[in-house]
């Protein structure tokens, strides 16, 4: 349901008492990760507002913040600081969700293709020219 972005489903699991840090077992994404990297804002608040931990971590630490950051959506970034995300939790790699994205696009850019080869099939659709442009907004975001 989050990463179709189904908002209904989402709402009937709230209500049903889901446990919206469940994680599935290929990444360990919850809920809230899911619709941190696949920019499902509409999911992402409902989550934050019926009390999805907002420090959850993947299976590479990354929480839902460093995904969001990552990804550059901007609403949710906003969302997550406002309701008290950790800015200062580190992944595996050692980096904050700023440093994850604090390096120079050319750096990066292969990155964000292998992301996009793995995670294309399942929906992921990457916009290079607004991710260029929306990594410093971000990186103030969390400055």
């Amino acid at each position: 349901a989050t990463l179709l972005g189904d908002l209904d489903v989402i709402q009937q699991h709230i209500k049903a008492g889901t446990d919206l840090n469940d994680k599935e077992p290929a990444v360990g994404s919850s809920p809230l990760i899911t619709a941190s990297v696949f920019g499902k804002t509409e999911v992402a608040i409902a989550l934050i507002e019926a009390g999805a931990d907002l420090n959850s971590t993947n299976n590479e630490g990354s929480t839902p913040l460093h995904c969001a950051a990552f990804f550059c959506h901007v609403e949710i970034v906003e969302e997550l600081l406002d309701n008290g995300a950790d800015r200062d939790l580190r992944n595996i790699y050692g980096s904050t969700a700023l440093e994850s994205i604090a390096d120079p696009w050319q750096d990066v850019k292969g990155i964000y293709d292998e992301f996009s080869k793995a995670l294309g099939p399942l929906g992921l659709k990457l916009d290079y020219r607004q991710l260029e442009e929306t990594r410093p907004i971000i990186a103030e975001m969390l400055r």
